[in-house]
């Protein structure tokens, strides 16, 4: 029967902490990918209007609707630029976030080192008590045969 030994809560402490790790810095990542996804399709818009505008431009355009395109154009640059700062911050989360769960997986290998260590030890002082025990066994078998029994 295998004992329980103390590390094994321990592994498990720490089988939980490199989830809960693994799970934060999914969610970063998610993150990350979802603010770049915004930025990307900001950056296609603009791009597509502002085509648009310079086809419309060359056919001759009011001076109130290049006011108004201008101020678009405004507009989604500072959005484009409020994104980049938001990816930014997610990156930073991202790169903050794999540290711990690296640390965290590290603990846990060391746990895991330091339980087939502590299980091997066992496993060989078991091996040890049953060859004792079977020599025991030979041994009085050998006596019970030699006084006749």
């Amino acid at each position: 029967m295998a004992k329980h030994f103390p590390i094994k809560t321990l592994v498990g402490l720490a089988k939980d902490d490199v989830d809960a790790a693994a799970q934060r810095l999914g969610r970063a990542q998610r993150e990350r990918n979802d603010v770049q996804t915004q930025l990307d399709s900001l950056v296609q818009y603009r791009d597509e209007y502002h085509a648009r505008f310079n086809a419309t431009a060359q056919s001759g355009m009011p001076a109130g609707n290049m006011r108004n395109f201008q101020a678009f154009i405004d507009t989604l640059d500072a959005a484009i630029e409020q994104q980049r700062n938001l990816l930014a911050a997610a990156t930073a989360r991202v790169e903050a976030a794999k540290p711990d769960w690296q640390r965290q997986k590290q603990k846990l290998g060391s746990y895991e080192v330091l339980q087939a260590r502590g299980e091997a030890a066992e496993a060989k002082t078991a091996a040890r008590r049953d060859q004792r025990d079977a020599d025991e066994f030979a041994a009085r078998v050998l006596r019970m045969r030699a006084e006749g029994v």
